[in-house]
């Protein structure tokens, strides 16, 4: 006696149960991460205890701004010297590209209007500084 063989056809139906699975796991990622993003200007606040720069980084890029809106630049041991926004940035990028890991800081009179601080920020981005830090002196206790 011999057997016959059922033939089964071939099923060319998705399973899609997986799919929806990982779509939802991927909805609540999505809506949990959401509000985590935050749109500005990136830049490194200082803390009120801020640790100093390693000493074996390269001199700062310091950029100051005095209580009169007058803009400064320093850079390593180089004396401070009053200069125009223009004139600051075209330093600031020949340096950078120089040597362009060199950290850059800003330097601001307690007395400065805030949109002073914000445009040397802004005209520091311009020159080409991937992040500003912000100098603050020591807390006194």
């Amino acid at each position: 006696m011999q057997y016959q063989r059922k033939r089964r056809k071939l099923n060319a139906d998705i399973n899609v149960v997986p799919y929806i699975d990982v779509m939802l796991v991927l909805l609540i990622i999505f809506m949990a991460t959401a509000p985590l993003v935050v749109q500005g200007v990136k830049v490194d606040l200082p803390q009120a205890q801020a640790k100093a720069l390693a000493e074996e980084s390269a001199p700062p890029i310091i950029a100051s701004v005095k209580a009169d809106g007058s803009y400064y630049l320093t850079v390593g041991d180089t004396p401070e010297q009053a200069l125009t926004q223009q004139e600051l940035a075209e330093l600031v990028a020949a340096h950078l590209l120089l040597e362009p890991n060199t950290p850059v800081m800003v330097k601001g009179d307690r007395e400065v209007p805030y949109d002073y601080i914000l445009q040397l920020m802004v005209t520091l981005q311009g020159a080409g500084a991937p992040s500003v830090g912000l100098m603050t002196d020591p807390v006194e206790q």
